[in-house]
This record gives structure tokens, C-alpha cells and sequence, in this order.
């Protein structure tokens, strides 16, 4: 078999700018060094021990069935017989990102793309495009929960339906998934938790998200997630916070063609804006958040 590729980012005179590949590859396991699997490891008991104060207990619950501890890279081919008993989804491996429409596709067909490469032994605390390690270990948890599981599947169905519609709304959908999938908060008994993948697999991020003052962290609403743009170069300024995944996947059930078109009024607010009816959660203790009300 031919070895895939390595697909990142490339420098130009413009600065760095997105290699997009589209096809399917076979995990490359015999190839992968004894330092990719260290870099795994590290990073794997990194988050691991951080993570049992700062992730949900879905995700946790998640990262235990898979085994991803048990030492090493996984095996994708492992990993999808307890996917497929579980939610039916499977795991693809992929040379790194996707185009829009083929994402969603693989969405829309319960297919979850993971680059197959793992980052270099410096990048350990940054890395400029998803890698092995934040595709799996952030993202792959969760696809064993039944609900998030479907609401990831409804999200490659509007992905493909907003592509037909357009720019606008391809961006406002956009937005949906790095607040969500991404960077999301999730409210808990234990008080504010983490799913989102980007904060997951980083160490700096999860730390950051929960226990400093500085971000605003903002009750979950759709519209208000669609207007509100982000940033992919520091720690997000803005968080929003569900209050389930059942949650999560009613509010984004219904046909968004009617919101895009009333969105398309409206301005568009900056990653750190808190407006006038946001429910913004404000910090007691470390395990004591508050609804601060409307600001």
C-alpha cells in the first residue's frame, strides 16, 4: 500500500493558507514510529488526568469504552466495532482537511473523518489544523452518545443543504459547529463541563474555558450562535453553554432555510460581544456557577 499523505497547511506570502485533500485512506498502522506513538501517549495522559475535573461525563464515559489509554495510537479498525454496536457510526481516515461538501457527506452518512497523522513532538501544546490526536481524542468520545451522535448526523444534513443555499449560510452553520462541536460548554450538576473537541484536546484551552474570568460564557442560543463570529488564533473569547444535548439537538432540529434568511438582516457581532438578553453564567466557586441574567 502507498503510504497517504501528510496534508497541512501551506506558507505563503499571504501567510498560511488551508491544502484541502478528499479521499479516503487506509490507517497507515505498520508506519507509525515509535515516537508517534509517544507523542500520542503524552499527550493522551496529558489531557486524561486534566480532564476528569473539566470534561463532561459523557465524554469521559467515552474515552473509557474506546480504551484510548491502553497505550499507542489506536486502531481505527477496533475503534469501529464498538462505534458500529454503539451509534453506527464509523471512522474514516483522511490525509487531513476536508472540503465542505465531502464532509458533510460523510456526516450525513454517520462517517466521522480523521487525519491519520499525529503532530510532532514540538507541537505538542499547538498545532495550526486538526492532527490524530484532536480529531480522535476530541471528537470520536461522543459519537457514542446516542444524541450527540444524531445531532452530528443532522449537522452533515444542513451542512449540505446550506452549501446549496450559499455562502451566508454555509458561514452562519459554520459558526454553529465551532461553538458547539468545537468549543462548547455544557452545564452539569458539577457545575460548567467540557465536550467540545477544540478545548478537549488542549491543555492550555481546557484550563482556560472553566476556570478563568476572562471569556464570556453565554446560555446557548441559535440565532445568537449563528451572528457571532470566532476566532481560530487564541483562546475563544466567547463560550456558549448548553444545558443538555437533548437541548442541543431540539433547538437545531428544524429547518434553518427561514432563520438564514432572517439572519441575513441582521448584523453580525464580534467573538466577544455580550448583548442586551444574553444569559451570561458567572464564576462563584470553581464548581458554583450562576446565571448573572441579562446584561
Amino acid at each position: 500500500m502507498q503510504t497517504p499523505r501528510r496534508v497541512e497547511h501551506q506558507q505563503t506570502d499571504r501567510g498560511y493558507v488551508p491544502v484541502y485533500a478528499t479521499g479516503v485512506v487506509e490507517q497507515p498502522w505498520d508506519n507509525y514510529t515509535a515516537t508517534d506513538h509517544q507523542v500520542w501517549n503524552i499527550l493522551y495522559e496529558r489531557q486524561r488526568a486534566l480532564l476528569s475535573a473539566y470534561a463532561c461525563p459523557e465524554f469521559l464515559e467515552g474515552v473509557e469504552r474506546f480504551g484510548l489509554g491502553d497505550g499507542g495510537i489506536p486502531r481505527f479498525d477496533h475503534l469501529n466495532q464498538v462505534l458500529a454496536e454503539a451509534t453506527g457510526w464509523q471512522l474514516v481516515a483522511v490525509e487531513g482537511l476536508l472540503p465542505d461538501e465531502v464532509f458533510f457527506d460523510h456526516l450525513a452518512n454517520r462517517r466521522f473523518p480523521v487525519s491519520w497523522w499525529i503532530r510532532k513532538m514540538d507541537q505538542l501544546d499547538y498545532l495550526s489544523e486538526p492532527d490524530l490526536f484532536h480529531d480522535l481524542f476530541g471528537h470520536v468520545p461522543l459519537l457514542l452518545n446516542p444524541v450527540f451522535a444524531d445531532y452530528m448526523q443532522a449537522y452533515g444534513r444542513g451542512g449540505m443543504k446550506a452549501h446549496a443555499i450559499g455562502p451566508e449560510a454555509l458561514m452562519n452553520l459554520t459558526r454553529l459547529y465551532w461553538y458547539t462541536v468545537e468549543f462548547g460548554l455544557i452545564r452539569t450538576d458539577a457545575g460548567l463541563r467540557i465536550y467540545g473537541a477544540g478545548i478537549v484536546s488542549s491543555k492550555g484551552e481546557s484550563i482556560y474555558s472553566i476556570d478563568s474570568p476572562a471569556p464570556n460564557r453565554i446560555g446557548f442560543e441559535l440565532a445568537r450562535v449563528m451572528q457571532t463570529r470566532y476566532r481560530i488564533d487564541t483562546y475563544q473569547q466567547t463560550y456558549f453553554v448548553i444545558d443538555s444535548f437533548e437541548q442541543l439537538f431540539d433547538a437545531t432540529g428544524p429547518d434553518f432555510t427561514p432563520l438564514y434568511a432572517e439572519l441575513a438582516t441582521r448584523p453580525v457581532h464580534a467573538a466577544g460581544d455580550v448583548l442586551e438578553g444574553d444569559k451570561v453564567y458567572q464564576r462563584g466557586t470553581r464548581e458554583g456557577w450562576a446565571t448573572g441574567g441579562d446584561n
